[in-house]
This record gives C-alpha cells, sequence and structure tokens, in this order.
C-alpha cells in the first residue's frame, strides 16, 4: 500500500494546473488512500487538560471536536492552541480574566473554549493535489475529511503527504531543504516565553543552545507533557498561572536528541521521520547547529517541483 500511495501521490502532484481546475474523475478521491479513517476525536466538553493528556498518549498534536451523538465535526484542537492558552499568546485571557489567574480552575475548562471553530476541512472526493494545495495555502498541518453531513470520516496531515514520498525523494539532500535561519532558546528561558516564541513563529519545536553548542530540544509536546505532570502540581506554591509559567525550560528539554546532517539524503530522513513518529531534527554539521528541517520543508519541497 505504502507503494501505491506514493505512486499516487507523486503521479497527483506532478498533474498540470488545467487537470486540477477540471478535477478530472480518475484523481477525485485518491485523498483516501493516505487518510486516517479510524479518528480519535473528543467531545466539545472534554477538558483543557484531558485533551493535552490525550495527545501525549497517542502522540497527536491535533484532535478534532466532535458531537458526541451524531460525530458531526465542531471544531479542531491543536496542541499550538494548548500553548496559546497556557501563555504563549491571545487565549491565556482565558486563564488571567474568566479564571481569575487560576491555572488549575482553567485547565479543567471545556476544551470548547480554546479550539479553531472555523474549520477547513475536504470531502472524501477530494484529489491529493487538491487536499495539498489547501493545506499549503492556508498554512494548516491537517485536514479532517467530512461527508455530506458533516460527520467526521477520516483525517489527512503534512506528515501523511510528507512520509509517503520517503522512497521517492532520491537527489534532494537535508542542506537543500533546510531553514537555515534557525530560532533557538537557552536553558534559563522561562516556559512562558518559550511558548511565546513557539505561537508567534508557528514552531512546534525550538533547538537549545548554550555557549553555542546545541543540548536539547523542546518541543510543543514536551510543554503539554510538563503541564500534565501530577509532579508539577505537586510542587506549586499557589494556584496561578504565572506561578508555573515561570519555570524555566531546562526542567523539560530533551538532551538526548536526534539529529541529521545536511549531506543526509531526503528520503532516508523520511524514513526516520516515520520510524521515530517525530516532525522534524536539528541539521548539525561538525557540531555545529547549520539548520533544521521538518515535514513541512519536505512538502514544500515537493510542491516547487
Amino acid at each position: 500500500m505504502k507503494d501505491k500511495n506514493t505512486k499516487n501521490l507523486r503521479k497527483s502532484m506532478n498533474r498540470g494546473s488545467v487537470e486540477h481546475e477540471t478535477k478530472v474523475a480518475d484523481n477525485e478521491g485518491e485523498i483516501m488512500t493516505l487518510a486516517k479513517k479510524d479518528v480519535i476525536s473528543i467531545p466539545p466538553t472534554k477538558s483543557i487538560k484531558e485533551a493535552a493528556e490525550m495527545m501525549i498518549e497517542h502522540g497527536f498534536r491535533r484532535l478534532p471536536v466532535t458531537h458526541p451523538g451524531s460525530n458531526k465535526l465542531l471544531g479542531i484542537v491543536t496542541a499550538m492552541d494548548i500553548l496559546d492558552f497556557l501563555g504563549g499568546g491571545s487565549k491565556f485571557d482565558i486563564i488571567e480574566k474568566k479564571h481569575d489567574d487560576n491555572f488549575l480552575a482553567a485547565i479543567n475548562d471545556h476544551v470548547k473554549e480554546i479550539m479553531t471553530r472555523d474549520v477547513i476541512s475536504i470531502s472524501p472526493k477530494f484529489s491529493i493535489r487538491e487536499s495539498v494545495d489547501l493545506m499549503t495555502e492556508n498554512g494548516i498541518g491537517s485536514l479532517p475529511i467530512v461527508d455530506k453531513e458533516d460527520k467526521l470520516v477520516g483525517i489527512v496531515t503534512e506528515r501523511d503527504f510528507a512520509l509517503a514520498l520517503a522512497g521517492s525523494l532520491t537527489n534532494e539532500t537535508v542542506g537543500d531543504i533546510m531553514i537555515k535561519d534557525v530560532i533557538t532558546t537557552t536553558p534559563g528561558t522561562p516556559i512562558e516565553s518559550c511558548s511565546k516564541i513557539m505561537v508567534r513563529n508557528n514552531l512546534r519545536r525550538i533547538p537549545v543552545v548554550e555557549e553555542e553548542k546545541l543540548i536539547g530540544i523542546v518541543t510543543s509536546t514536551d510543554i503539554l507533557r510538563f503541564f500534565g505532570d501530577k509532579e508539577m502540581f505537586a510542587s506549586m506554591t499557589s494556584n496561578s498561572g504565572l506561578d508555573v509559567l515561570k519555570r524555566k525550560i531546562s526542567e523539560i528539554i530533551k538532551p538526548n536528541i536526534l539529529v541529521t546532517e545536511s549531506s543526509v539524503r531526503l528520503g532516508d530522513l523520511c524514513e526516520l521521520l516515520a520510524e521515530k513518529n517525530i516532525g522534524g531534527v536539528p541539521v548539525v554539521d561538525d557540531d555545529q547547529l547549520v539548520g533544521i528541517v521538518t515535514e513541512r520543508d519536505i512538502l514544500n519541497t515537493v510542491l516547487k517541483e
């Protein structure tokens, strides 16, 4: 199935704009060959804390929100939404204003308070090309798939597209597509500041450097896991959100991280990402951080071909 998916994806990505406009029948519906059909979703009354715990448990970065009776799509909540809520952006107002800075009360509020309601979704009849175009044009990492009654029947992510191409990317190297202007942070950075960097720059991971040396990486999932840690709650001296957010990221960074080199073949990198179930890695040459590469960079490379 993987070989078939890769062939279909590459074939679809190479189709011309005229065919895209006319929606050739043979190309419609192929998105379901890549989509995950057994989608885990949550009701709008699920707590923010429970949503974060589910993401961590299943290794997800997003959860569709559906009506518990009809399974109709109501919204979607992402790891970035929760980071925004935890101090990274405007959704932190929920903690400060609605809950009077009571962090414990806020994280037990309903996920509907922070979910995205106007979800960009597609039908099962979409082609791969249409789906990729829609995702990249709107700068989003996933597309829920709904039927005629708006019931959730699947989801496809940029990782699904990028990893399906692992076997066909033979000439490109990591150095060809990596982001060279890397945003980094230091181990003494407060979690609040790190969350803001992620939200404002739409970053899911930030390399951590000390004295110009890469010492670790912090991801959106690491921050979610920290906020769900029972020991963290036990060590709180108050219910204040600010009390939690002042903690340093040195408490949560991963010291033993996977890295790659700029000379690595892109197809090999895709296989590494799939094997380790991660979305990106720092690029290190001669012990120096020279870039970072993610599944989105891989997908954008394919679009340019």
